[in-house]
């Protein structure tokens, strides 16, 4: 598993908004660029103000749709059908 200090720029930014994403589940993180959930909390504890780390971790905390295990079959995607339209 790569350090977070390795990850800068473009990494870093599409990390950190995958992590923000709600639909995002932290096994898609991991298998993209090998940070595991804890890895991803320290990450965002490191990038983000303390009010907004905050936040982020009082919405993810225990939310279905982050981790796989507890996300319904139902869902096949991490985003939503209407996220990226096409014109």
């Amino acid at each position: 598993m790569r350090s977070v200090i390795e990850y800068v720029g473009a990494d870093l930014s599409r990390i950190i908004e995958m992590a923000w994403e709600d639909r995002t589940p932290f096994e898609a993180i991991q298998r993209e660029f090998g940070l595991d959930e804890s890895a991803v909390i320290r990450l965002m504890r490191q990038n983000m103000k303390p009010s907004s780390f905050k936040l982020w971790r009082e919405r993810v905390t225990g939310r279905k749709t982050k981790h796989l295990q507890l996300r319904s079959p139902d869902v096949i995607r991490a985003y939503c059908s209407r996220q990226y339209k096409r014109f």
